[in-house]
């Protein structure tokens, strides 16, 4: 490795691999997580020039290879993609961490890269294959075309991050910084929480073009192509409260609303055909599912503050300071008397006509606004006494 200090040659660590601090005199680890990769990884340990290597129950003799290359093995029981490299880069020794797959696709004979932007102040560093070259046959079409490219931009536009590939598996670090992050999943999706959760917590993030190989196994990759695909989408989207819920849920409200009002004084006519009640009723259910929609952003961005899985938002505390309990109850309880004195007038109105036969439309008409002001006043409360619940919590 150019210019970086590597981990030596130790014995087997620790029972509690976390224990390792990183070593002051150590810049770089390399951790390559391995299942069943005795036909690589040799190869990789002497590019990398000295590795931590983190296991993850390998059966083919990968041990015993790392090992006679000079590698320290970390034995990860618990398996999967994230949970190896979470076991490789708490025991690590370095303040420079270099992860990167044991298949040899990527060069880790060039990681002077990584390294020079870790020196110069970056918190994580991203290999780009895009940027730097996919060799004929290293990724498969579906991938390099649809999977990487939609997956990146989501990640771009849900978090605002410039980063181009998401996916990237050749990444360095500041040890500390990422243990910082409390990242969690252990499967593929790690790679996703990686930058995402940087991202969140400001961390400076540089990204430098690096090139992807075929991979040197006979065996098909761990990857399954639209299992793994579905996992850093459902990441991506339960991470972003905005996005899953906020987002629909306005433009739900907003469009239910603009159709009720204007349904509510008779139907919208377009020549020989109208909007009438029928679409008056589903613009009325837009607005609930809209509302709860906006209800459930709010929910889950609280919680997952309380909970220490996205930073605390300056915007949703100054919401909570105006909108309190109190002022949510006055709200829930004016929309709930609004639609019971509509209810009460229709029943009045009904009753001037002796309690006969109404026209139908005209019934609807005054009947679905009442009804969606009565649920709405209702949810309101309830929504107000369960974030008092999630507010207590967050104090």
């Amino acid at each position: 490795m150019p210019d970086a200090t590597t981990d030596p040659v130790p014995a087997v660590p620790s029972a509690d691999p976390s224990s390792a601090p990183s070593s002051p005199a150590l810049e770089c680890s390399v951790v390559l997580p391995c299942l069943n990769e005795a036909e690589t990884l040799a190869v990789c340990v002497r590019k990398a020039r000295g590795c931590l290597d983190a296991d993850n129950g390998s059966t083919d003799g990968s041990q015993a290879i790392a090992r006679a290359e000079g590698a320290r093995v970390v034995d990860v029981p618990v398996a999967g993609y994230g949970a190896a490299l979470m076991g490789g880069i708490e025991a690590a020794r370095g303040r420079f961490v270099i992860m990167a797959d044991a298949d040899d696709s990527y060069d880790l004979a060039a990681l002077g890269p990584f390294v020079e932007a870790l020196r110069g102040g970056a918190d994580l560093v991203m290999g780009n294959r895009f940027a730097g070259g996919i060799a004929p046959g290293a990724m498969p079409p579906l991938h390099r075309y649809l999977g990487n490219p939609v997956l990146s931009f989501i990640g771009r536009l849900f978090f605002r991050s410039r980063i181009g590939d998401f996916h990237c598996g050749m990444r360095g670090f500041r040890r500390a910084a990422v243990l910082g992050l409390g990242l969690r999943t252990t499967g593929m999706e790690f790679a996703s929480e990686m930058v995402v959760k940087a991202t969140l917590a400001g961390l400076a993030i540089a990204e430098v073009p690096t090139t992807l190989s075929p991979d040197g196994r006979s065996r098909p990759p761990h990857l399954r192509t639209w299992r793994d695909g579905w996992r850093h989408l459902r990441f991506l989207l339960l991470y972003s409260p905005r996005w899953l819920f906020l987002y629909p849920g306005v433009l739900l409200m907003t469009l239910g609303l603009i159709l009720g009002v204007a349904l509510l004084p008779g139907p919208i006519e377009f020549g020989d055909r109208a909007l009438d009640v029928t679409a008056l009723l589903y613009a009325m259910a837009m607005v609930l599912v809209g509302f709860q929609a906006i209800m459930f952003a709010v929910f889950a961005r609280a919680f997952a503050m309380n909970e220490g899985l996205l930073p605390v938002s300056r915007g949703l505390e100054r919401a909570f300071r105006v909108v309190t309990l109190e002022r949510g109850l006055v709200l829930g309880v004016l929309a709930l008397v609004a639609g019971l004195a509509v209810a009460v007038y229709s029943l009045v109105n009904w009753g001037s006509n002796d309690f006969g036969a109404l026209d139908t439309r005209d019934a609807i008409r005054v009947a679905v606004p009442a009804a969606t002001l009565i649920v709405l006043g209702v949810q309101t409360v309830m929504a107000s006494f369960f974030l008092s619940v999630l507010g207590l919590a967050r104090r």
